[in-house]
């Protein structure tokens, strides 16, 4: 049985190493359909993936928007539970994993150059030993 408990500590690990203090997200978790229509309805890709941000407060519009509202994170658990198969790692571990690498697409980190990929995958690190959970290198 999955252990949803994850979800929370994975989220406050991530605020609590950026010293956030007041703050809303939202974490879906739900399957690779809905996942493959948010895919091709925001990134155009006609497929699931594992995990999808939508930060609230992003260049122009962070005066629009209240700075605790961070954003929401989507996670098939679908693919997680492949990937954590292929991993050879539990369910609860990719979760942590995929929770972590959306939060800090919310928090403003990306993986689009090698510097910023160093940057994000270093903090990603960082968090997951807190959590406890086994850390990689591989992009969601």
């Amino acid at each position: 049985m999955f252990d949803v408990e994850i979800v929370h500590r994975a989220v406050l690990v991530t605020v609590n190493a950026h010293h956030i203090e007041d703050y809303e997200v939202s974490v879906l978790l739900t399957d690779d359909f809905h996942m493959t229509e948010l895919n091709l309805e925001y990134r155009g890709i006609d497929a699931p993936t594992d995990v999808l941000a939508f930060a609230m407060c992003e260049a122009e519009d962070n005066e629009l928007i209240s700075h605790n509202m961070l954003g929401d994170v989507v996670i098939s658990l679908e693919t997680a539970e492949r990937q954590a198969t292929t991993e050879k790692h539990s369910l609860e571990e990719e979760v942590a994993f995929l929770t972590v690498h959306g939060m800090l697409h919310l928090l403003g980190y990306d993986h689009q150059t090698q510097e910023e990929a160093a940057v994000m995958f270093n903090k990603q690190e960082t968090i997951l030993k807190h959590l406890k959970v086994v850390g990689t290198l591989r992009v969601p």
